[in-house]
């Protein structure tokens, strides 16, 4: 071996350098440092000192006998006693003695050859004694096996063949017995109802009248006793130790007890719950709470939501404790988690909403105070959606609500009612008070919201304000001037008269409400506008009541949340912070919210999504239990109202107010014969999905202010379905009320076209009885039904069989003329009977 360093040899035998380096001084090795080459002759006498240090000697490290050992398994199937073949493991083992020379006393040392070839012989004389063993043992336990079959097989035959005598001799006993009977020398003994099939004197002694006799009790099979202690109850052992014998014969047991009293657990109950999911919490089967339920009158189905309080019921019933969850729980966490974060309260501006009737200048006044023209954007100068303005003016900030004035946004109205300080009521000084008008003044008394009185269009010849002030005075607003607490103010829209006067008593009421918020505070606010823009995602438009909202923060929005990627205000800039009272539009969020939802800013993500899943879940399970509610209740009411026909219409807007109200104002079409059923709405476009929708259901596909994409338009192009695109609400509702009218069973009406008066009564012998008659009135007509008359009473109803003039069959004959007419199925008409041909004509009907 070549020589190594000192540092080398430590790593080889696993010792660090320093300790090597102690025991090579130990040995007289000196000198040596960690790069140092050690020979061969010093690393010998290393080795013999660590020999000596154990105490052995320098020679006690060569064996004086080395064994070696093989061992293999290999596999043998045999036949088994009950005629399947098992596999029996055959193990061999190899063993090897080497000895060394010099320990053999007396001997030469010899050949290592010739002392490995006698070893070897060894062991294979003795694996071939190993083998004839194992072999000789197999066949010996065949042997066994086949004898014990040979005589099962014979006591099995034996038995039948005992079974098949006994049986012979019952027969002749029976066959004496009917004779004996039979005989009238000897009455008929009774017979011994012991006497069965196989029974005699004999045995019924041995068995003591059991039945069953002592040698078939004797010759029970140990397989029968196994087969017994099974059914009682368990099976026996048959688990043996390595030499075969079994080592237990008792029964196997359970390792667990059943409980011994009845487990009462607390079940935690949500708003809304299936049944499957209240069977889990009580660890029982949802069959046996469904069994409960029926018992207590209430049908379900393992996958029906059923609500709070019947879960509460059937868990008390089923003898547990009901935990009624607060469904707030997480929502008031949430709450806690920002209220620390509160600071002192300043002024704000007022948020103030316009309402107003159709075409009473509310847009027009807006228009004049931001000095822009958004009537000119909008079909048909009609507002379809709600705008949010911030305004600087002259006397302090203004924020502007506009809300449509149409009849089909009054929900929208209403919202923009309750997120609002002020309401500003126009009302043109020529036309007073209309019907919206009034909604307007509702929707502000049930929100608590002071009006302000606009008195529009003063510049008119014929505006009357004093008019106004009546009208509005009978539905309880009272002017300031009359001793009410309602400030009128008279404007012009057109000219800008007033309009100084109106901001003043706009900031004059904010006064008197003293308008405060924290703009430290987290942002909270409320949701006014959301739609789906195709290149930037779902975009919402807020308005901050508390707080500043900046660019980048967590918003959570109703069921949807997301952080805040862009702001822009309402001219379209992009602002970095919103503080309270002013609308922006915010992009990030993960889906478009209701109008009216409000919207909060959360510090952690994490919490917000788990608020929102909280929410999307509460709302699903929500809905979903009211769906099922007015399906149960509903039922009979379905069924007694017979086939309701319905027009299905998938809706897609631009915005979601737009949305809501579009699908209020065309649920608000049914009726009881058609119903409209929106199958579909959404905020987006028409994409390919709506379209496969439409199709599978049927429905008529309706944008409002949308359009189609190429997939969608393939698809409605392909199938055929109605698709219609609209701007302007009148349109849409009054092609749906047409659409609808169709949909009307028609109604049918009987017109007369002809009477004919009976004159003389014939018989043919091919057609019956022939009425001759004269047309005394209009046409008779062959192919159309008739009715016989007899003193101005219907006698009969049915069809011509034949109409004749002459000898000829003729399809019509007009007033003044003779005929011939065979009645179908009916011959018993007399001289002096009418008969009269109607025609059935169907006439459309309208909404």
């Amino acid at each position: 071996m070549a020589e190594v360093t000192v540092k080398q040899l430590a790593d080889m035998v696993g010792v660090s350098v320093e300790r090597l380096q102690e025991q090579m001084l130990e040995a007289g090795i000196n000198g040596k440092s960690e790069s140092s080459a050690v020979s061969e002759a010093e690393r010998q006498s290393l080795l013999n000192h660590l020999k000596r240090s154990h105490g052995e000697s320098a020679e006690a490290g060569e064996p004086k006998k080395i064994t070696l050992k093989r061992k293999t398994t290999s596999q043998l199937k045999v036949a088994g006693s009950s005629g399947k073949k098992k596999t029996v493991n055959v193990e061999v083992r190899k063993k090897r003695t080497y000895v060394k020379r010099s320990e053999i006393d007396g001997e030469q040392p010899a050949d290592p050859a010739v002392e490995e070839a006698m070893v070897d012989q060894q062991q294979v004389e003795a694996d071939r004694l190993r083998q004839e063993e194992e072999q000789a043992r197999i066949e010996r336990e065949n042997a066994e096996a086949k004898a014990k079959e040979e005589a099962e097989a014979k006591a099995k035959a034996d038995a039948e063949a005992k079974a098949k005598a006994d049986a012979e001799a019952a027969v002749r006993e029976a066959a004496e017995a009917a004779n004996k009977k039979q005989s009238p020398e000897k009455p008929a003994a009774e017979p011994d109802r012991a006497k069965k099939p196989g029974w005699t004197e004999d045995k019924k002694k041995e068995t003591g009248g059991r039945g069953k006799s002592k040698k078939r009790e004797e010759g029970r099979s140990r397989f029968d006793d196994d087969k017994r202690g099974s059914r009682r109850g368990g099976k026996l052992s048959r688990v043996r130790d390595k030499k075969g014998k079994p080592v237990s014969n008792k029964p196997n047991q359970h390792g667990f007890k059943e409980p011994t009293a009845p487990q009462v657990m607390d079940v935690s109950i949500p708003e809304s719950i299936t049944v499957a999911e209240l069977s889990k919490k009580m660890n029982i089967k949802a069959a046996e709470v469904i069994k409960v339920m029926f018992n207590m009158g209430a049908m379900a189905t393992i996958n029906q939501v059923i609500d709070q309080d019947t879960a509460v019921l059937v868990v008390e019933e089923m003898g547990h404790k009901p935990v009624p969850l607060q469904e707030n729980a997480v929502e008031e966490a949430l709450l806690e988690s920002i209220q620390h974060l509160q600071g002192d309260n300043a002024s704000r501006a007022p948020v103030v909403t316009v309402m107003g009737h159709v075409d009473h200048g509310k847009t027009s006044l807006l228009d004049y105070i931001r000095s822009t023209r958004v009537a000119s954007g909008e079909s048909g100068g009609i507002t379809q959606h709600i705008g949010a303005y911030h305004v600087e003016t002259d006397n302090g900030m203004v924020t502007f609500l506009d809300t449509p004035g149409h009849a089909a946004f009054t929900a929208m109205r209403a919202r923009g009612a309750k997120l609002t300080d002020i309401v500003i009521l126009v009302v043109a000084a020529d036309d007073g008070v209309m019907p919206q008008t009034e909604e307007a003044v509702q929707h502000a008394k049930a929100a608590g919201v002071p009006l302000v009185v606009a008195v529009n269009k003063i510049d008119k010849e014929q505006a009357d304000p004093d008019r106004v002030k009546n009208e509005l005075a009978q539905r309880e607003v009272i002017p300031e001037d009359w001793g009410g607490d309602v400030q009128f103010v008279n404007v012009s829209a057109k000219t800008g008269d007033g309009i100084d006067n109106l901001l003043d008593a706009i900031l004059l009421q904010a006064e008197i409400l003293e308008l405060t918020a924290v703009p430290e505070a987290p942002a909270q606010g409320v949701v006014v506008e959301s739609r789906l823009d195709k290149g930037r995602g779902p975009v919402a438009t807020v308005l901050v009541q508390n707080g500043t909202l900046r660019k980048g923060d967590i918003v959570l929005a109703g069921l949807h949340y997301g952080r805040v990627r862009a702001m822009l205000d309402e001219n379209g800039k992009p602002v970095e912070e919103a503080g309270p009272s002013i609308p922006v539009e915010i992009q990030g969020l993960d889906g478009t919210p209701g109008a009216g939802d409000e919207f909060t800013m959360v510090l952690n993500e994490k919490k917000a999504r788990e608020v929102a899943l909280f929410r999307q879940g509460k709302y699903r399970d929500v809905k979903l239990a009211r769906q099922q509610k007015a399906k149960l209740e509903n039922l009979f009411a379905n069924m007694q109202a017979g086939d309701v026909k319905s027009l299905n219409i998938v809706l897609k807007a631009d915005v979601r107010g737009s949305l809501e109200a579009l699908s209020q104002a065309l649920e608000d079409l049914s009726t009881d014969e058609v119903k409209v059923n929106i199958v579909s709405s959404g905020v987006g476009g028409i994409a390919e999905t709506d379209a496969n929708l439409a199709l599978a259901s049927s429905a008529i596909v309706i944008g409002f202010n949308v359009r189609a994409d190429a997939q969608a338009r393939a698809v409605v192009e392909r199938e055929g379905i109605e698709l219609r695109y609209y701007s302007v609400i009148y349109d849409i509702i009054d092609d749906v009320r047409q659409a609808m009218g169709g949909l009307l069973s028609p109604e049918y009406k009987e017109e007369i076209v002809g009477t004919a008066e009976v004159r003389d009564v014939f018989r043919s012998p091919k057609l019956g009885q022939v009425a001759g008659c004269m047309v005394i009135e209009g046409t008779v007509y062959r192919n159309k039904r008739i009715r016989v008359l007899r003193d101005n009473v219907v006698i009969y109803e049915g069809e011509l069989e034949s109409l004749r003039r002459f000898k000829d069959a003729v399809n019509e004959v007009r007033q003044g003329m003779e005929c011939g007419i065979g009645v179908k199925n009916y011959n018993d008409v007399k001289v002096g009977d009418q008969i009269e041909v109607y025609d059935t004509i169907e006439v459309q009907r309208t909404l």
